[in-house]
């Protein structure tokens, strides 16, 4: 099924944006597994819409409602079932699109492939509300991982031209910690300043605006991940590129390395406390698809909005003529900044599936 992943940790997520609820259903957590529901709601919050000016008014709680898995606060080892329902869903203002498609979204292609019977107000099953429940599983991943000396943390790289400082070599979790805490998650506050700025710009045009993501994942061994198509890099896009709007996945030094010589990208190998490691990290901490030992870092490219109050080319798909579309409703003007805790979330639960393979 498209809307699983994970090989010893099953995740499925279901449900669409205007639907009653949309969850997961988290398939092989090992029982016993304490779960904090204070800090993962915490960690839902970070994403949830409706909480300042930069992002869509939809109001949702985000609270998610357990079916099973977790008795006590405790995993049980039955398949983990949690709903987050919908509550201020605007259907109607999707009415008109229903035979027009609006550009950059997945409506056009969704009409080809199921014939038009796909439910796409507020996007459907396309929609970045289906974040939410990855978030559920990303942010009782993060948990697990912790108490195994795993941290995984991230923050706003760019916003359109605005760029933040970058991650030190060798982050901790304490800065995780510290962007986690943040209302706009950026290492420099006035670099994020300058990203707000350019958000707010493009929402008075009634445009949208994108941005990239660093994430890093410290406390690795070595070792993990196989080699070829079962590598690390391969295992994390497949799910990085499931979140809605990511087009860009580059893990170190990435699409730069391309400017380098080889005797600049290669990290040289040294021993540093009785370990070997590497001198510098242009690799991302994994080589042949396999963990070095060092932070594994990577970036995720997040398209602008697609759905803005400009005036866009469009057909009608009944009359089978061109149609000027205009979308109205409530959207985010920039949603890079929301999905920083969806990148954590994504790269949890792939790090967790991995390490529970051994």
């Amino acid at each position: 099924m498209s809307s699983e992943f994970g090989n010893r940790l099953r995740v499925s997520i279901f449900g669409q944006s205007h639907g009653s609820a949309v969850g997961v259903v988290i398939d092989g957590l090992p029982a016993g597994e304490a779960i904090d529901l204070e800090e993962l709601q915490r960690f839902l919050e970070r994403r949830a819409p409706g909480r300042n000016a930069l992002s869509t008014p939809r109001r949702e709680t985000d609270e998610p409602r357990f079916l099973s898995g977790l008795e006590n606060g405790l995993t049980c080892g039955a398949p983990l079932c949690a709903v987050l329902e919908n509550r201020d869903q605007h259907s109607s203002d999707y009415d008109a699109l229903r035979d027009v498609p609006r550009p950059g979204h997945a409506d056009y292609t969704a009409w080809v492939k199921w014939g038009g019977r796909a439910d796409m107000r507020g996007g459907g099953h396309f929609s970045g509300r289906l974040t939410a429940p990855l978030c559920v599983a990303g942010g009782i991943a993060k948990q697990i991982l912790a108490r195994r000396g795993v941290f995984v943390g991230a923050h706003l790289a760019s916003v359109g031209p605005e760029d933040d400082a970058a991650f030190p070599p060798e982050p901790d979790a304490a800065l995780f910690a510290a962007m986690a805490a943040k209302p706009f998650p950026v290492l420099d506050d006035a670099a994020g300043e300058r990203m707000r700025a350019v958000i707010a710009d493009a929402a008075r045009e009634g445009d949208s605006v994108g941005g990239v993501i660093e994430c890093a994942a410290v406390g690795l061994p070595a070792g993990i991940g196989e080699p070829m198509f079962g590598g690390m890099e391969s295992r994390l896009a497949a799910v990085l590129f499931g979140i809605p709007a990511v087009k860009g996945v580059e893990f170190g030094a990435g699409f730069s390395a391309a400017r380098l010589r080889g005797s600049q990208n290669n990290d040289p190998f040294c021993l540093r406390d009785g370990q070997v490691r590497t001198s510098s990290n242009h690799a991302g901490g994994i080589l042949g698809g396999i963990t070095n030992g060092m932070p594994l870092t990577l970036r995720a490219a997040v398209k602008p909005t697609p759905s803005i109050a400009k005036p866009q080319q469009s057909v009608s798909l009944s009359r089978m003529e061109p149609a000027e579309l205009t979308v109205t409703g409530r959207h985010d003007p920039c949603i890079a900044h929301r999905a920083v805790p969806v990148v954590e979330a994504a790269v949890a639960a792939v790090l967790l599936d991995l390490l529970e393979e051994g």
